[in-house]
């Protein structure tokens, strides 16, 4: 998905030897911005939010348009539905990954 970062796929040995690999160099980059923790699991929670906020901005536009600049044309409304329903699609895609993510992680801790 188009501005999701690239993380190098890294093992869970790899990862609990201390975050090397994808998920520390995340970490890295995302420290200047105030993110907490080296945690793969959070660089994609926060990635999740990033193009969701990203979403969000554009509805925000169509919307302006809409109730201020009074461009209730049927083009802009059409467009202000579709990306409303992108907005639905992205979000849901977002709480399923993130809900089986934390399962598997909680499978996974039960495993260890």
């Amino acid at each position: 998905m188009k501005g999701l970062p690239q993380l190098k796929q890294i093992s869970i040995k790899d990862y609990a030897a201390g975050g090397s690999g994808a998920a520390g160099q995340y970490s890295q980059t995302r420290s200047s911005k105030g993110a907490a923790g080296n945690s793969w699991y959070l660089a994609m929670t926060q990635a999740w939010g990033e193009t969701l906020d990203k979403q969000a901005a554009k509805l925000e536009v169509l919307s302006d348009q809409i109730s201020n600049q009074g461009e209730d044309s049927p083009a802009v409304m059409v467009q202000l539905t579709a990306e409303s329903q992108r907005m639905g699609f992205m979000s849901s895609n977002a709480s399923t990954s993130n809900n089986s993510v934390a399962q598997a992680l909680e499978t996974l801790a039960k495993k260890q």
